[in-house]
């Protein structure tokens, strides 16, 4: 299982209001000993403006001083290590800050041995923009610069310039940003909008969007085009076939993740390689946004499992720091069975920090917003997903010191860590039941899959099998109680809603509570 810590809001160790590596260092037992986690992936901890809050890079080889030092990021891995972790970095590969060195050198001069490490393109004859690609932050995906006279290209913020990954300078840089940090140790890379790195070299317009050319969530005037030309060229294939070849030339096991928003299955898979020789894993975001029915959730897990290529593993998310909470998203009643879902699917779970709490998305006051996106966008701020963790019920909340006011406010209405943790039915406990169970059973963490008729509508149903180890899972989908036929000698593991004493009736049936999820034990 992998899990997400936004950086800023995880641990502040110094007062200041932000999380820090020394606070993340310091909370690694919780990770360990209590949740039982396998890999930790730590959001960009690099010198950066903080426009995007450190996915605008000024400097891939240090540690910028609000997080700590290169020796706390050291400190951190070795700790990871003595506990059984891997550690993940986030990498930032399609664009830097604008006030990275080589953007800086880049928009000195035409001449500028650096020009073509960015994209730049003349104005159209009327002085517009080359093209209509668009920003995702809002606006035209084009800056005009006066020093030099061309447009240059931001997929994001004008702060944020898109490196040019047809020059093999470029690449080469990059790919040592990567080695340096594998060189300290970390034991995987989270490659940042991984498929924008390779655009169409003719910089075409994109065409219109089709009916249902996107299922993600709607993000305004970016959503009129079907972008095919600025991001996802079939060449970015080739970096990630080299990207991979590095990873393997380091002992042990290096993975990388890719942030890969596509939703067409069959394309998804392409970025395993066709030889499986790409990315490990590029992140299947199916989930995210599909509703909470039986039906589509089926499809959908269906679908992007059919696809896999041989010796592929599948992966699933429910929450990460781009989108809204996944209580806030499915309602808080949910939070159980989606848990449920989550770390019995086959293939790797990613869980974003507190989620394991059941935290909702926190209202930010007027003039308090701070996320780029939604300060351009109105609708589309991030800020409430990405608010301090709340350890403890005291004044600062365990995250920062009494008295210091955090980066951004704590939320109220969920418990704390500490509360939870005395509380075997929380949500928390909850989570701890379903990783043990995860952990100890085979069919749970690397057994096949295969889904099951549940005998009622509303009820999603499917086996884990591994060798004689057998699990049934059963979900309600809907706030009934509904009936589910299992196995006469079937026993129950776990309830979603911590009913301890449930069994079978005489035809190993199991009554499920709305919105209860059950795991069964099939193996007696």
């Amino acid at each position: 299982m992998v899990y997400q810590v936004y950086l800023r809001s995880f641990q502040d160790s110094t007062g200041n209001g932000v999380g820090d590596l020394e606070g993340l260092r310091s909370r690694l037992g919780y990770l360990s000993e209590v949740l039982g986690v396998d890999a930790v992936w730590v959001s960009p901890f690099y010198p950066s403006p903080m426009d995007d809050f450190g996915y605008d890079v000024a400097d891939y080889t240090a540690v910028d001083p609000l997080f700590g030092s290169l020796e706390d990021f050291d400190a951190v891995v070795a700790e990871a290590h003595r506990r059984s972790m891997a550690i993940i970095v986030d990498w930032v590969p399609n664009h830097t800050s604008s006030r990275h060195p080589w953007f800086q050198a880049s928009r000195s001069s035409r001449s500028s041995p650096k020009r073509d490490w960015y994209v730049w393109a003349e104005a159209t004859p009327d002085g517009g923009p080359p093209n209509n690609w668009l920003s995702v932050f809002g606006g035209p995906a084009w800056e005009w610069d006066d020093a030099t006279g061309q447009y240059y290209l931001h997929s994001f913020l004008p702060s944020q310039p898109d490196l040019n990954w047809r020059n093999p300078e470029v690449r080469s840089a990059m790919l040592e940003t990567v080695r340096f940090w594998l060189d300290r140790g970390v034991d995987g890379i989270r490659i940042d909008v991984a498929d924008y790195l390779m655009k169409d070299p003719a910089l075409r317009s994109n065409p219109a969007a089709g009916p249902a050319a996107d299922m993600f969530k709607s993000r305004g005037a970016y959503d009129r085009f079907d972008h095919i030309h600025d991001k996802a060229h079939p060449d970015v294939h080739g970096v990630f076939r080299e990207f991979r070849r590095i990873l393997e030339s380091y002992d042990g096991h290096r993975v990388c993740i890719g942030e890969i928003h596509e939703w067409d299955p069959e394309r998804w898979a392409l970025y395993f390689g066709t030889n499986n020789d790409e990315l490990h894993m590029p992140f299947n975001f199916s989930l995210l946004y599909t509703p909470w029915d039986v039906g589509e959730v089926r499809h959908r897990v269906d679908s992007f499992t059919a696809d896999l290529p041989e010796g592929a593993w599948p992966n699933h998310v429910l929450g990460n720091h781009d989108e809204a909470r996944l209580a806030s998203r499915f309602g808080t009643e949910r939070v159980r069975a989606a848990a449920m879902l989550l770390l019995t699917l086959r293939g790797t779970p990613t869980l974003y920090y507190g989620d394991e709490l059941g935290m909702t998305d926190v209202p930010i006051p007027p003039g308090e917003e701070q996320d780029p996106w939604g300060l351009r966008v109105p609708g589309l701020g991030r800020d409430g997903a990405r608010t301090p963790m709340p350890w403890t019920d005291s004044a600062g909340s365990g995250f920062t010191r009494p008295g210091v006011k955090p980066w951004l406010p704590v939320g109220e209405g969920v418990a704390p860590v500490d509360e939870q943790l005395s509380d075997s039915r929380s949500v928390l406990g909850l989570y701890r039941s379903l990783l043990a169970l995860r952990r100890a059973r085979p069919a749970l963490h690397s057994g096949d899959m295969r889904f099951v008729d549940a005998g009622r509508r509303g009820v999603l149903a499917y086996e884990r099998l591994a060798g004689e180890d057998r699990i049934l899972v059963a979900l309600n989908f809907g706030t009934e109680p509904a009936t589910l036929q299992a196995a006469p000698g079937a026993e129950l593991l776990l309830s979603s809603h911590g009913r301890t004493h449930l069994r079978p009736g005489p035809d190993g049936s199991f009554e499920l509570a709305g919105d209860e999820g059950l795991v069964i034990d099939l193996s007696r």
